[in-house]
């Protein structure tokens, strides 16, 4: 207090402690605002102006990203840094920009440092990036043994069991008991994709329990993904104090399941579980209880909100075009082909790949919406940016936003327009050029504006169980119902404000019940 006391005497603008700190606050701000306009530090890009540090561009880049991107683009180029909570963010934009970002090395950048203050909560210790990254590439591996073309063939009927269950006795649709009404996406693509992803990967045990208590336990592991997390996960807040309660009981709930496999030697139609319990790391190690249940509840995380969120846009694209709805049941008769009584008969995955429009459908909803609109890596170390006298410094960030340049007129014509004609006569994006980072061969390109499931190390490895998931529980609505939008609504403005894109409420359908059923 005494140097406050001194410090005060010196302040030409009043006596009180109050005002002297009020004033330098102000000499502070205002200083902040003009060293903006002084020139800057020529090895760096240029850094979007802000008025308030710390906060810096946050709530422009949080509420409307592509607008943001847009902008700043307009003034600096494809290269430019903002002050995100704090954090230096250098973003990365166009095909370039993605290829820059996705297949950085790791002498330089990382996705582990990056986002581990997020997900090692929710997941848990020994997994995904809580770990080095070969270790994190093992994992991967894992996984994608997992997701073989034999278990997806079994997948199908599963996930079509699931949709006309829930179709025929959830309250969401009337319980059974309606013919037609009105249904929030939200409400019920949640918990399909949930139940589809359980009844799948998961293993009967888990999806049994999603008509129990691991449904809370869900929800409040759920809620650990929030933006606040990415600065502070440690906070004492109540739904912090929930996730990590949530997280060590569903752990306990996936190692007593294996621990009960381990005693009684069940093999129970070889789920993920099973699967992870027959894996080894390349010294040789078998995974532990621990490892299994971080990697379970990771998949059943990681994918939940992006099938979700992506389901419920198709449906809406497909409402707000109703003849679209029809094209597609059309495509279907024509493919799978119908009985004596006019009913189509049962999906196939092999059918899957056979209906052109729907993937077409799928591939357009992804474009406009992409269920993470950008993506980050922390710098280790000094990184330079090729073609230019700049370098992004060591404790920064990079980031690719791969969909903004799926929204840019320049790589797709009328880009706010839902057109899935244009993937009929378009090239595919994708790199004919594989290369392993450890989980087997993946596309090496990432210079593409159309990178829905990332690029590089990081791609993800659940891409095409995402597309047959989509791709059934789309069919199977198709089949069950007609479907547009409530007189007077539009398609669903989009909600930055979450970590996945979602529709806004209410983002809703009314529904008929077809007079003839699949």
């Amino acid at each position: 207090m005494a140097i406050i006391d001194y410090l005060t005497k010196l302040n030409p603008f009043g006596d009180s402690p109050t005002t002297f700190i009020a004033t330098w606050i102000a000499v502070f701000w205002a200083w902040h605002i003009v060293s903006q306009f002084l020139p800057s530090d020529s090895s760096k890009p240029p850094v979007v102006f802000h008025v308030f540090p710390f906060i810096g561009s946050t709530v422009t880049y949080g509420m409307a990203p592509y607008e943001f991107f847009a902008k700043q683009r307009s003034i600096h180029g494809d290269t430019f840094t903002f002050i995100l909570l704090g954090r230096r963010i250098t973003v990365f934009l166009g095909p370039a920009g993605n290829d820059f970002v996705f297949n950085g090395k790791l002498a330089y950048i990382n996705a582990e440092d990056a986002y581990t203050p997020l997900t090692t909560p929710v997941f848990g210790k020994e997994v995904v990036y809580d770990v080095p990254n070969h270790v994190l590439m093992e994992q991967k591996k894992f996984v994608k043994f997992g997701m073989s073309i034999e278990n997806f063939k079994k997948y199908v009927p599963l996930i079509v069991d699931e949709v006309k269950q829930y179709i025929n006795t959830s309250p969401a649709f009337g319980a059974g008991k309606l013919d037609h009404g009105e249904t929030p996406l939200m409400k019920a693509m949640p918990e399909i994709t949930i139940f589809t992803a359980s009844r799948t990967l998961q293993g009967q045990e888990v999806r049994d329990g999603f008509d129990a208590s691991f449904a809370d336990l869900y929800h409040d592991l759920d809620k650990g993904f929030t933006p606040i997390n990415f600065l502070a996960p440690w906070l004492p807040l109540p739904a912090n104090r929930k996730r990590d309660k949530a997280q060590r009981k569903m752990a306990q709930t996936y190692s007593a399941i294996v621990e009960k496999r381990r005693a009684t030697g069940e093999d129970p139609a070889q789920d993920m579980i099973w699967n992870l319990m027959n894996q080894t790391y390349k010294d040789g190690r078998a995974l532990n209880d621990t490892e299994i249940a971080g990697i379970m509840i990771a998949l059943l995380m990681a994918g939940q909100h992006t099938s979700a969120a992506t389901s419920a846009w198709i449906l809406l694209h497909l409402a707000e075009q109703n003849g679209l709805v029809e094209r597609l049941f059309e495509e279907q008769k024509s493919v799978i082909g119908t009985d004596k009584d006019g009913k189509l008969k049962d999906l196939d995955y092999e059918h899957l790949k056979d209906l052109p429009l729907l993937n077409y459908c799928i591939r357009e909803t992804l474009r406009m919406h992409p269920p993470l609109h950008s993506i980050m890596r922390k710098v280790t170390k000094d990184l330079p940016i090729p073609n230019s006298k700049w370098h992004v410094p060591k404790g920064h960030y990079v980031m690719a936003a791969p969909g903004a340049s799926a929204m840019d007129a320049e790589f797709f014509p009328a880009p706010d327009a839902f057109q899935p004609e244009r993937w009929f006569n378009k090239k595919d994006t994708e790199d004919t050029e594989k290369i392993d980072y450890g989980y087997g061969l993946v596309s090496k390109g990432a210079a593409s504006p159309y990178l829905p499931f990332g690029a590089g190390r990081h791609r993800c490895i659940g891409e095409q169980f995402a597309y047959l998931q989509l791709g059934t529980i789309i069919s199977t609505f198709v089949r069950e119902l007609e479907f547009k939008l409530p007189q007077g609504h539009k398609v669903a403005e989009q909600d930055f404000t979450s970590m996945v894109v979602l529709p806004m409420a209410p983002a809703s359908i009314e529904w008929k019940k077809r007079a003839v059923q699949a």
